[in-house]
């Protein structure tokens, strides 16, 4: 494996939380973090609607699906509501892909697409790291 040089993995940026029912989501994480979500944003590329709350450093995004063949409609079916994914923010979101090509991660989109929160994004197979879907985030400019 590489050596810690060269991981460029900066933070957990945030936590993807799978719902069935956004609004009533909102108000149970407002009781439980003691504050409010700073946006709601629909990613229609995605089939999702999304709402993220600051909580440090690093963030909550609940997700619910808009459609019923999106990726978090399936989740849901499937597992039911419950942590969708971790998020990691980098600075080089292409450098590190080929990155983790190489130490023989499979990228699920090879390409980073727009996500939510002004991000440019791209997920980590589960399969190819414990059972976990890793999504990579670098900031787009302003």
């Amino acid at each position: 494996m590489g050596s810690k040089n060269s991981c460029h993995l900066n933070k957990i940026e945030h936590v993807g939380i799978a719902v069935k029912d956004l609004e009533a989501s909102n108000l149970l994480f407002e009781k439980l973090l003691g504050r409010s979500h700073y946006k709601v944003e629909e990613v229609l590329s995605e089939g999702v609607k999304t709402s993220f709350f600051q909580t440090g450093e690093s963030k909550i995004e609940l997700l619910q699906a808009t459609s019923e063949d999106s990726p978090i409609a399936r989740f849901l079916e499937r597992k039911g509501e419950g942590v969708h994914h971790i998020a990691f923010a980098v600075d080089d979101i292409r450098m590190e892909i080929n990155r983790l090509k190489k130490e023989g991660f499979t990228i699920l989109n090879e390409e980073p697409q727009r996500g939510a929160d002004n991000k440019l994004v791209v997920f980590v197979h589960p399969k190819s790291s414990n059972g976990v879907l890793v999504e990579l985030c670098q900031e787009l400019p302003k």
